[in-house]
């Protein structure tokens, strides 16, 4: 009878603890179509904030042609992003490209860098078939064929968000099947021994680093985890939902074991049992991938509220740069906070510090978004990955990245 009783509570337990992470969820803005805007919880208002968004998309994709943009129209129908320091086309950037038009409404830079994409990056047949070329030279021609993880992320979801704000169109701008094509590569990809793999581990259910048949498939990056993306496409994929919701699990649990426990820096790549990768110059270390991972932590719990985790979690990075100083943190460091060469300010890491905001409640937060705010943007040689990261953040602390459904 005890263990009757035994197992009635631990399932009411079990019921009830369901029931307040469903509560808890609703708090997400996917649930309630709030975004927050920390930038106003600084003393701007939506005239400020307006002007700077209008200021930096003009910067970034009509300034000047030599020291401030990084999106070069094509013809009349295509435009490339530009990493400016390596003089090619990445997959990230064109994606990333997508995602700012998609978020402000200019449908004809969207579009145009779609078609430069599938015209020159998607590969119709052969080994990586269904992927795209990682990276490409301005005339078009692929430096390397192989895919990169992050880059099929974000065009998957800037293809469903085009569906939903603007509506589908034809060919290749059927933006719905689009995303759905490449999301059933990303799964359903032969893995001979030379050539691609799918874009996620089967037994971990977590992303590649890089698609391709060997080691670079063994591991994952941290930063190209986006549980908030898979919850939407467990939602809208036309097949495979069940493993975008497990992938969004896998995905939160990850973060738990590669995030330092005292630090919260999380290596550029890691084992899918946490461990940091040393692999070439920067793997183990908290670097230019994983300036990134701030973001994603802290606008999963914007968007879901799924893990209460993620608050402590962002705050604990906050009060390690905090701690370092607010204007003089480098960019390189072990994960456990020992600082690596080199050492630079960077703006892409200040942006994404800022957006910790949307989850830390410690009150530093707002230090970090004043910072942000007050930065100004990187021209000339290094101005393509930071001023990129720089526009997202400016877009998620707006309240200015949402969610749009296809129909």
């Amino acid at each position: 009878m005890m263990r009757v009783l035994f197992l009635v509570s631990v399932l009411m337990l079990v019921a009830l603890s369901r029931v307040t992470a469903q509560d808890d969820a609703k708090k997400g803005a996917f649930y309630t179509g709030e975004y927050p805007n920390v930038l106003h919880e600084i003393g701007l208002s939506d005239e400020d904030v307006q002007a700077r968004i209008e200021e930096v998309w003009q910067q970034l994709f009509y300034g000047n042609d030599t020291s401030e943009r990084v999106y070069y129209p094509v013809g009349e129908d295509m435009a490339y992003m530009l990493d400016v320091n390596n003089k090619d086309i990445r997959s990230e950037g064109m994606s990333y490209g997508m995602m700012i038009a998609i978020q402000l409404d200019h449908q004809e830079e969207f579009n145009r860098l779609w078609t430069w994409a599938k015209t020159y990056m998607y590969q119709a047949d052969g080994q990586y078939k269904g992927y795209f070329s990682w990276h490409n030279r301005p005339d078009g021609t692929a430096i390397d064929r192989n895919p990169a993880s992050d880059g099929e992320t974000w065009f998957i979801m800037a293809l469903f968000f085009a569906a939903g704000r603007w509506g589908n169109g034809e060919g290749i701008f059927n933006y719905e099947a689009e995303a759905n094509a490449i999301l059933n590569t990303t799964l359903h990809t032969a893995s001979p021994k030379a050539g691609a793999t799918n874009m996620f581990d089967e037994k971990s259910k977590m992303v590649v680093f890089v698609p391709q048949f060997g080691r670079v498939s063994q591991f994952t990056d941290p930063s190209y985890h986006t549980p908030y993306f898979y919850e939407l496409w467990a939602r809208w994929a036309k097949q495979d939902q069940t493993f975008w919701t497990e992938a969004a699990t896998v995905s939160r649990a990850f973060w738990h074991t590669t995030a330092h426990p005292e630090t919260g820096l999380m290596p550029n790549y890691a084992e899918f049992t946490g461990e940091p990768v040393p692999w070439g110059d920067y793997g183990e270390f908290f670097y230019a991938d994983a300036w990134r991972t701030p973001m994603q932590v802290a606008v999963d719990y914007s968007w879901f509220a799924a893990d209460a985790w993620q608050v402590g979690q962002s705050n604990r990075t906050l009060r390690f740069f905090y701690n370092l100083g607010l204007d003089r943190y480098n960019s390189k460091f072990k994960i456990d906070g020992t600082p690596a060469q080199p050492q630079h300010r960077a703006l892409g890491l200040i942006a994404m510090n800022a957006v910790s905001a949307l989850a830390a409640d410690d009150p530093i937060r707002l230090e970090f978004v004043q910072a942000f705010w007050d930065a100004p943007l990187n021209t000339g040689q290094y101005r393509y990955y930071d001023d990129l990261l720089y526009m997202m953040a400016l877009l998620h602390l707006s309240g200015n990245f949402k969610i749009y459904a296809p129909a």
